[in-house]
């Protein structure tokens, strides 16, 4: 029997959930859905002073109106900090790991030197040459100190495939004596996240761009702890007009889910144009039905090449990607009507012209009125922008 599919998305609630935070949870749940495996919401909230409650709700409700649903949690890294500590410690009990006892000024000094001559700026493994009497002497003495990782030292390479990106090889002597606990105690990155997938039991890791270049780091921990190595998938990055990566400061509200909520998206559509980004068909297929997308999505259909999100902040026309609007307003003019309907009601709620008998005694006016109207409307908020004469007493 095949071991079943567990993937993960495992957002920093520092923010709200933004356009590249959502296309990497669909293509998780996609994946999921078509494999029949299992889809694990964790929340990575160890950053103690940028993480929110606020961002946390935004996240999961932003996953809701999208009708991404999760198999698992959502569980909160912050409450397996024991667990990271404790992997930390079995590595240094393995000699897979040692104590660093190197000050932030001796780094730098060092890392000077190594510029003025020209040399690697890694970090050049003082502390790993150390005597167990030396470390316990140092220790004794109240020295602070962090946990590394030891990368072997001899000829050889992490190596692994990407579904993405092909074949990745790293060279050890490329890779310094990585820092996985901090001189305050608490577990970097690197360390919770492959500890917390090893956990969970995740058989791929699909992940942004970004998460590239700690995969060998975090392969050599699968090694250390003698865990199995999930399959990796990384997806292109997702750039404005001008080759700029798509992000929260850079771009503000215009890239987070919930602005295309509010002005009058629906979710399938919103669902659909982020798919695209980075993800095609042979046949470059544009619209697709829920069903249509599980059964068509595959990893091997992720681009390689960077995807465009075309942000357009001052164009009169159109506040965003043109072919976000186009995708939108095929739905409004296509999905069934009575799908349609509720959709409509909550934008007429919210702008102050919903009437109770548009749901009983003029239903059917109202629906004939909305069937109309639809073929001409891109967004949810025309019905009460371009609509109000048809809805409004006034």
């Amino acid at each position: 029997m095949s071991e079943q599919v567990v993937v993960r998305f495992a957002p920093s609630p520092t923010g709200y959930l933004h356009i590249g935070g959502a296309r990497t949870a669909i293509y998780n749940w996609l994946f999921a859905k078509k494999m029949g495996g299992k889809f694990i919401l964790r929340i990575e909230d160890t950053d103690v002073e940028r993480s929110t409650e606020e961002a946390i709700q935004g996240i999961i409700e932003g996953l809701k109106w999208l009708g991404i649903t999760w198999d698992e949690g959502p569980y909160f890294q912050s409450q397996f900090i024991e667990e990271h500590i404790a992997a930390a410690q079995r590595l240094l009990d393995t000699d897979h790991a040692y104590k660093c006892f190197c000050t932030k000024e001796e780094l730098e000094e060092k890392r000077k030197k190594a510029l003025k001559a020209k040399t690697s700026v890694l970090y050049d493994g003082a502390c790993r040459r150390l005597s167990p009497e030396e470390v316990e002497k140092k220790e004794k003495a109240g020295l602070p100190f962090t946990i590394r990782l030891k990368v072997p030292r001899q000829e050889g390479s992490v190596r692994f495939r990407d579904v993405v990106y092909g074949s990745i090889e790293k060279r050890y002597q490329d890779l310094e004596d990585f820092v996985i606990v901090r001189s305050n105690g608490t577990p970097l990155y690197v360390l919770s996240n492959t500890v917390d997938d090893i956990r969970d039991r995740i058989t791929h890791v699909i992940r942004g761009q970004d998460g590239l270049a700690n995969t060998p780091k975090q392969i050599l921990i699968y090694k250390a702890l003698g865990a199995p190595i999930p399959t990796f998938a990384h997806m292109p990055l997702t750039l404005d007009p001008k080759r700029a990566k798509i992000s929260k400061r850079r771009h503000g509200e215009i890239v987070a889910v919930h602005f295309y909520k509010e002005k009058g998206f629906l979710p399938w559509a919103l669902v659909n144009f982020l798919v695209l980004l980075g993800w095609s068909t042979p046949d470059s297929k544009q619209i697709f039905s829920r069903e249509e997308l599980i059964e068509a999505f595959s990893l091997e259909g992720i681009n390689r090449a960077n995807s465009i999100f075309d942000v357009r902040r001052d164009d009169p026309k159109f506040f965003t990607d043109p072919k976000a609007i186009s995708i939108n307003a095929y739905y409004i003019r296509n999905m069934p009507l009575e799908e349609l309907e509720p959709y409509v009601k909550e934008h007429l709620q919210k702008g102050g012209l919903w009437k109770e008998e548009f749901a009983k005694e003029k239903r059917n006016w109202f629906l004939r009125t909305v069937d109309m109207l639809r073929s001409r409307y891109h967004l949810l908020t025309d019905f009460v922008t371009l609509g109000r004469p048809y809805f409004s007493d006034e």
